[in-house]
């Protein structure tokens, strides 16, 4: 598998992106070292890996949630700019 130049040139326009000559040639090169990288990691045999989402067996390192009390109103409201009725108060976004 390569890319051609008018490959390049069709993305870029689906970017909304203006390349020169010299860079379309430039992105031609690099996208087709990395397919022939790609190409090259084929292969290798992999019968016997198993596959894998991460590198590191990792596991989720969430704490468990636990209900504990919130802060006070009157704590939380002190860093508000304007607050009314126990609530921040805003500028209206809409009409």
């Amino acid at each position: 598998m390569s890319i051609a130049a008018k490959d390049v040139e069709h993305v870029a326009n689906l970017a909304r992106l203006t390349l020169t000559d010299d860079e379309k040639e430039q992105f031609t090169g690099q996208l087709n070292a990395i397919l022939k990288y790609a190409e090259k990691l084929n292969e290798l045999d992999t019968a016997g890996v198993e596959p894998t989402s991460h590198v590191l067996p990792l596991s989720n390192v969430m704490r468990e949630d636990a209900p504990k009390a919130s802060l006070p109103i009157e704590k939380v409201l002190r860093n508000a700019p304007e607050a009314e009725d126990d609530q921040f108060k805003v500028p209206a976004v809409l009409e």
